[in-house]
Parts: structure tokens; C-alpha cells; sequence
């Protein structure tokens, strides 16, 4: 069904200036931003609400992101301004045989997203987006027992997508889209400086201003009724540069036994391939459901390589595996004005246990959302959501990570997040 534009109101321009106002405010806002979690998928109130379950949906200008053959079969031009505020919590108990608990520092993260349909005819349809496709942010405190492993870690991923449908035939479209991404990331953490009292702080800072990628959707409706999705995105490899400091004991420095310097890192995100299905089951009640692998096996080790050959260049194994998703949502329209959203999804962790690193507490996940969506007027409509996010707990008794000496880093860890999203789409 193709969704229909609507003329601006009376009341047009003020929008176009609270919209507009809005937008710039987020913008600005967004050099700051880092999520807990590595791959992030808020990408618009109503898709959250629906526990990701969008592939075969992508009603709205985020099909851009989800899959952005869904743009084909939306009429009129469209903007979708979008903010969620991201709340993670997870805490250690250890090193086994010991109990005792560590919490993560409270933070909370406000990634954006902004997107933009056009229906230009039957055949054509474009599209673009500005998303936060992957971050991550954890903070311990300096003295924890884990931080010679991990104390701050930092990184955001920015990613701009222009979009291009085609229609050949009514039931069935195809997009194509560029991916231009930039990204920054920092780590710190404590390493001991014997024979010298106390800890040396090592801060690793750097940045990859160009990557690039795309990614590929097709859509399919056999019946008025029943809809089909698949959506790709490809890998894309990060080479970063930046720079080493240390604080620590002089002696230690001069001997370059702590790292000074400019340093070089490669990293290579995922690959995303959604397979998605949406049926109307009622004339107000739509169920949707996707299938999501994400090609985690590109993460398997985490490099540094400095510029000064004094250094030895280091590496750390990371071995993720290939994981997936499960997703189930339902829209269900109240009246002309209301639509309410739910949905549950289950995250498979892609971290071996062995090589879990408190820089990313990483367990299995389930997610239970819900949401609504009001038409203020006839081209503003507002939507909200909330998702929990509960991860099992994760005991580590065979850990790969030392802390101390040949000591893993075995323990218990529990994960849980708040998330709650907001979106404004506006019509022309």
C-alpha cells in the first residue's frame, strides 16, 4: 500500500522552523555521542517499537537504513528527525574465587538519526540518511581490578547514505545506496610500572575521516496483504591514526617501555544481511518478523602499530564469531490519529566467552519494546518508544584476558539497558 503525502497546513512554516531548529540543535550534539553496545540499531521510534523488525516494512524515510527499497512504495516527500537516549548498565563480580562487585559508570548517550524520502514516480524514489550505525562507550573506575584491561573506551562511527530505488514492476523494487562513514575512537587504561609506585595511564586517540561502503535492498509484495525484505550491508574497513601518551614515571618513558607517539590501527565492522516478512493480518493490525546475520568474523583482532619502530607494535585477539538476530514486532492502528507498536527481539552474543573484555561486556540479549505514534497534524506526526534490554547473566572461568601476570580475568558479568526513543516526521 502506498502511503499518502499530505499538503502542508496553515500552520506549515512554523513547523518547517521547529523542525529545522531541532534538527541543527541534534547535529551539533552528535560529536559527543557513544553507545553501549558495538552495532547499534535505533534507527527511528517506530522501528525500535517494533523490535527491529522493519525489513519488510520500511514505511517511513528510515527505510533509507532499513531497507531502502521500501522507499518505491512511499508517496510524497518526507523528513524524519530522530533522537534515543541510550542507557547501559553492566557489572563484574571476581576475579574468581573472589565476589566482590564493580560497576560501570553511569552514562547516558544520545545518538541521532536524520532521514529524507522522495517519491520522484512510479519507477524512481531517493533517498538519504545520516545515522550512528556503530558505537560503544564504557567507563570503570581508575582504581577497579580490571583496569590494566580496560578503564575508558570510546568509539562512534558517523555514517551519511544517499539512496536510490527502482520500481520495474508494481509488486516488486530494488535500491542501491552509497555509504560514506568517519570515525573516531579512543582507550584507556592503567598498566603497573614496576619497580615504580602506582599505575601508568596509557590514552590511545584516533580518527579515519573516509570509509566507504553501500548497501542493497529489495522489496516484494506477492498480495495486497503479504510483503517481502532483504537488505545488505556491506563490511567496511577503518584504517585509523592518532596518537599514544602515557603518564607515568619518566624513567619508564624515556626507556619507551610506555608508549609515546603516533600510532596507526585497522578495523573492519560487519557485514549486515536481513531477511524480513510483514503480514496485514487485520485491517489494523500488521505482524512483522526479520532474520538478521551480521558477519562478526571481520572483528577478530585488535591491532596497534606504531609509527616509531623503538615500539613494538601490539595486538590483541578478539575471535568474534558470526551472530544474529531474531526479531518480532506488530503495528496496530487505534484510529486515524493513534498507532501503538511492540515487538521482542534476542541478540546471539558473537564474543567467545574466553575472550570477553570488560571494554565490552558482551552476553546474549533480549529486547521487549513498545511504542506509539500521533498525528499532531496532518504532515506532523510524533512517536515515542521504550526498549529494555536484558542480558543473561555471563560466568567466565577459561578468560584469555589477564589482568595480572598469567591471572585471567574470570568472572561474572550482568548487562541490562534502558532505551528510549523519539522521533518527529514531517511531510511536504
Amino acid at each position: 500500500m502506498l502511503v499518502n503525502s499530505h499538503l502542508i497546513n496553515s500552520g506549515g512554516d512554523i513547523l518547517k522552523k521547529i523542525f529545522t531548529y531541532l534538527f541543527v540543535a541534534l547535529i551539533l550534539g552528535s560529536s559527543a555521542i557513544y553507545a553501549g553496545g558495538f552495532q547499534l540499531n535505533e534507527h527511528g521510534a517506530k522501528a525500535v517499537a517494533m523490535g527491529g523488525a522493519f525489513t519488510a516494512v520500511s514505511n517511513d524515510p528510515s527505510a533509507v537504513y532499513w531497507n531502502g527499497a521500501g522507499l518505491s512504495f512511499i508517496r510524497g516527500t518526507h523528513f524524519m528527525l530522530s533522537t534515543h537516549a541510550i542507557q547501559p548498565k553492566s557489572s563484574f563480580r571476581g576475579v574468581l574465587p573472589a565476589v566482590d562487585e564493580y560497576k560501570l559508570i553511569d552514562q547516558t548517550f544520545f545518538p541521532v538519526n536524520f532521514f529524507a524520502s522522495h517519491y520522484i514516480n512510479d519507477q524512481w524514489a531517493i533517498g538519504f540518511g545520516f545515522t550512528v550505525p556503530f558505537g560503544l562507550g564504557t567507563k570503570w573506575d581508575d582504581e577497579w581490578i580490571g583496569r590494566y584491561l580496560a578503564v575508558e573506551t570510546e568509539l562512534q562511527v558517523l555514517s551519511l547514505s544517499p539512496v536510490v530505488s527502482f520500481r520495474p514492476v508494481e509488486q516488486l523494487a530494488i535500491s542501491a545506496g552509497f555509504v560514506y562513514n568517519f570515525a573516531n575512537v579512543l582507550i584507556e587504561r592503567k598498566n603497573p610500572q614496576t619497580p615504580f609506585q602506582g599505575d601508568a595511564t596509557i590514552h590511545l586517540e584516533g580518527d579515519d575521516k573516509a570509509a566507504f561502503g553501500y548497501n542493497l535492498g529489495l522489496m516484494y509484495k506477492p498480495t495486497d496483504k503479504l510483503t517481502l525484505g532483504v537488505s545488505y550491508h556491506s563490511q567496511v574497513e577503518y584504517d585509523f591514526e592518532g596518537t599514544a601518551t602515557s603518564t607515568g614515571a619518566q624513567q619508564l618513558i624515556d626507556a619507551k617501555r610506555l608508549p609515546m607517539g603516533d600510532i596507526k590501527a585497522k578495523l573492519t565492522t560487519p557485514f549486515n544481511l536481513a531477511f524480513g516478512v510483514a503480514y496485514q493480518l487485520l485491517d489494523d493490525l500488521l505482524l512483522s518478523a526479520d532474520f538478521q546475520l551480521v558477519g562478526w568474523s571481520s572483528y577478530d583482532t585488535l591491532a596497534v602499530d606504531f609509527v616509531d619502530p623503538a615500539y613494538t607494535d601490539v595486538a590483541s585477539p578478539r575471535m568474534y564469531e558470526d551472530s544474529y538476530f531474531l526479531r518480532f514486532g506488530l503495528d496496530y492502528k487505534v484510529n486515524t490519529d493513534l498507532s501503538i507498536q511492540g515487538g521482542i527481539y534476542f541478540d546471539k552474543n558473537p564474543v567467545p566467552v574466553e575472550y570477553l573484555n570488560p571494554s565490552l561486556p558482551e552476553t546474549d540479549r533480549l529486547g521487549f519494546s513498545i511504542g506509539a505514534e500521533y498525528k499532531l497534524f496532518n504532515n506532523l506526526g510524533l512517536r515515542g518508544s521504550y526498549l529494555f534490554i536484558r542480558g543473561s547473566e555471563l560466568r567466565v572461568e577459561n578468560s584469555k584476558e589477564y589482568y595480572s601476570g598469567n591471572s585471567g580475568f574470570n568472572g561474572v558479568y550482568t548487562t541490562y539497558a534502558n532505551v528510549f526513543s523519539l522521533s518527529l516526521l514531517y511531510s511536504l
